[in-house]
């Protein structure tokens, strides 16, 4: 433990310059899971869901050998293939709602199918639950086809064969917290599984604490500008609460955070995380929930207030999306298998089994985390009290200057109570739990303690208020405008709902 701690405190102490030396401390258990990846079991799984033909939502569910129902009962059972290596904690099941025509990428009443993978937690104190989804549906240009061939390897393909990846290795060593797997269906007719799964998580009162949903993560060139590139990838992640309230408001405005909503410090996590177990490997932070004037299988969770953030390839390919499969001037179109990189594949796979394993084996975030003020002062004190559950060893305090988008410095203490000789003027801080093998909560952000926000800005109103409050709020409507435009085409491309 004191070689551990020691450890950190030398990584924590050197200075962030561009020579810098830097300490990388690697969990071996994450290690050995990560090398598990399999490009072969990647490229298997691809190949197969690509053989239904079609992975329609309005498809056939009849038909045992093509459609959304031979795909979903293919998921199904490679769920409980799994399930035997997990102790019997991994159970599996097709969780089902009847739609009826909405007038909009609906015509006729169906059987809606989300397939589920529940890896139970070994820890029966903890109920925190941590999330992994991508979409098993597929399209063609016209997004109404549903008898037409629709390979939708990459999309998504790709995400449910990670999904399916990190659930084998994960029920080999169940985590203490619950890791759920869904395979959803509906996303390119309206994330209709999404929402269905993101109601469900609200009426059984869940504890969501992170949900990464891995969409088009398999193809490592462009289209267009021809960028070739499979170093790269990128999370997407909003900054501000779509259902924040005025006094949700009012704090953001007090403390400057304007860029760290939870899918952001989620974002960041996922960033350093994955960089620390995956060489050659850069995670891109994008400051948009999704693409641009696009959407995702995260948005009903970031809409209800969750933890949420999508994984998304670095360079997309247009002519291998939302295609018919064709050729035209000698270029081939549709997405099929051959035009993925599994290599690139297996990589942003681990960046997801890094990241939920870190996660489920860190205790939770640190409780009731304050700054304590005495006045104008160029040092900080912040406390807080232990983590409601899980084993911690000890705390990182997280720093970073206000116009850096990632955390620079890391301090390691045994104590609920630390001052630094840094102000909070010129500085965010943040405060993780840390296990004893070095796996991290994600950060809890100081607030001020009781009504402390409403004395630091007294006769603030966003009535009055002709400053950042207005912007806050604009910023806000606009977001949530952009959930409900419908798609635009570009071109050749029909783009997905928004």
């Amino acid at each position: 433990m004191k070689k551990y701690i020691m450890a950190l405190l030398v990584t924590a102490l050197v200075p962030l310059a561009l020579h810098a030396q830097l300490l990388i401390h690697k969990d071996p258990a994450i290690e050995k899971m990560v090398a598990a990846v399999s490009a072969d079991s990647l490229r298997s799984c691809i190949n197969a869901l690509a053989g239904f033909k079609t992975r329609h939502t309005l498809s056939t569910q009849k038909d045992p050998a093509g459609g959304i129902g031979a795909a979903q009962q293919w998921v199904l059972h490679k769920f409980r293939q799994f399930a035997a290596a997990s102790g019997e904690r991994l159970s599996a099941f097709i969780d089902t709602v009847t739609y009826r025509p909405d007038g909009k990428r609906v015509d006729r009443p169906f059987v809606l199918g989300n397939v589920m993978g529940i890896l139970k937690g070994t820890d029966p104190l903890d109920r925190r639950i941590l999330m992994i989804t991508g979409h098993l549906d597929s399209r063609r240009s016209d997004v109404m086809d549903r008898a037409g061939i629709a390979p939708g390897a990459n999309d998504d393909g790709s995400g449910v064969a990670a999904l399916l990846e990190c659930a084998r290795i994960m029920s080999r060593q169940p985590p203490p917290v619950t890791v759920v797997f869904v395979a959803t269906s509906g996303e390119e007719q309206g994330l209709l599984g999404a929402r269905f799964l993101a109601d469900q998580v609200t009426t059984k009162n869940w504890q969501l604490e992170a949900l990464l949903n891995n969409d088009i993560i398999g193809s490592n060139h462009s289209n267009e500008t021809r960028i070739v590139n499979n170093t790269q990838v990128r999370v997407f992640s909003e900054g501000l609460p779509l259902n924040a309230n005025r006094d949700d408001l009012l704090k953001i405005r007090s403390l400057g955070l304007e860029n760290d909503g939870a899918p952001r410090q989620l974002a960041r996590y996922f960033k350093e995380t994955g960089e620390r177990y995956i060489d050659h490997m850069t995670v891109k932070l994008v400051y948009r929930n999704d693409r641009f004037l696009r959407n995702g299988d995260q948005s009903p969770f970031v809409e209800k207030g969750y933890t949420a953030v999508r994984i998304t390839e670095m360079n997309e390919n247009f002519e291998h999306q939302h295609q018919d499969l064709r050729t035209e001037r000698a270029v081939p179109y549709g997405d099929l298998p051959e035009f993925m990189d599994f290599e690139y594949l297996r990589k942003n796979t681990a960046l997801n089994l890094a990241t939920l394993t870190n996660l489920a084996k860190a205790p939770s975030v640190p409780q009731n985390v304050v700054y304590i003020t005495r006045g104008l002062e160029n040092s900080t004190t912040i406390k807080w009290n232990p983590p409601a559950t899980g084993a911690c060893a000890g705390y990182y305090l997280l720093m970073r200057e206000t116009s850096s988008p990632q955390w620079e410095k890391k301090i390691f203490t045994a104590a609920t109570t630390i001052t630094v000789p840094y102000s909070k003027d010129n500085y965010f801080f943040a405060v993780q739990s840390v296990s004893a093998a070095g796996n991290e909560s994600l950060p809890a952000l100081p607030g001020l303690p009781g009504n402390a926000y409403k004395k630091a800005v007294p006769n603030f109103s966003p009535i009055d208020s002709p400053s950042r409050m207005i912007l806050i709020q604009l910023s806000l409507i606009t977001r949530r405008m952009l959930f409900y435009i419908r798609a635009y085409d570009l071109g050749q491309v029909e783009h997905r709902h928004l």
